[in-house]
């Protein structure tokens, strides 16, 4: 008789008790084991004690923000992590995700669409785990010094590791298996973000940070060339040693 997995565990850190209210009754509604943290160093603390499958992050925390608890958290280990925040203020979103933030919903937003964006990032991190395990030996992904064993996800470049978050390696990997190709914004958060809709300043952010740790001059990227009015190609040049 198969037993039904159990639920994944969100963890909501929000310092306002109607939005954390809110929030995790939708999570418990879709079928998730939620538990709330009002500050910063509370959400550590029971992410320590209970490590959680994705974490639903407000920016304005007292005590830790949310920023610094998300770089601990991303420390700690790979968790997704989706932050919210009060501002429309694109710096303060692009923040969010230079720290390790897989997405981020602004305040005012809709439950409805907070547990969509949570579930469509657990079943990213899930596939990616499943697809993981289930290859006895999947090809290692090799290119311009560069390679990416989806087995143990480690990632090095000319022998020396790098340390890429859950979605850097992702996009790293989507590159790698398609070398040379133009590919588009939107064609990246659908087949690496696995959505059909969302700001694309998130593909940007995320295509920044990867070349910040790959190239060897992020200024003047050689590897991760911007193609005008398409979108992004990676140029694995000759098959140099690792």
């Amino acid at each position: 008789m198969s037993m039904e997995p159990p639920p994944a565990r969100i963890l909501v850190v929000d310092d306002d008790p109607t939005v954390a209210e809110v929030v995790s009754g939708y999570l418990h509604r879709a079928g998730y084991a939620v538990e709330q943290a009002a500050d910063g160093p509370a959400a550590l603390a029971r992410a320590e004690r209970n490590r959680p499958d994705l974490v639903v992050l407000d920016l304005m925390l007292p005590g830790i923000d949310g920023l610094e608890v998300c770089r601990r958290l991303r420390a700690a280990g790979p968790v997704p992590v989706i932050m919210l925040t009060a501002r429309g203020d694109e710096d303060e979103r692009i923040a969010g995700l230079e720290v390790g933030a897989d997405d981020y919903v602004t305040k005012p937003f809709s439950p409805r669409e907070l547990v969509l964006r949570v579930t469509s990032v657990l079943r990213r991190s899930r596939a990616a785990e499943r697809e993981a395990a289930a290859a006895a030996a999947p090809p290692v992904l090799v290119g311009a010094g560069l390679a990416l064993d989806p087995a143990t996800h480690r990632a090095t470049k000319h022998g020396a590791e790098l340390a890429l978050t859950l979605r850097e390696f992702d996009l790293l990997a989507h590159f790698l298996r398609h070398p040379g190709r133009a590919i588009g914004r939107e064609d990246l958060m659908r087949e690496v973000w696995g959505w059909d809709f969302g700001d694309l300043s998130t593909v940007t952010v995320h295509v920044r940070r990867l070349r910040a740790k790959i190239e060897d001059d992020p200024g003047s990227p050689r590897l991760i060339q911007t193609v005008w009015g398409v979108g992004y190609r990676f140029d694995s040049g000759p098959q140099d040693s690792l």
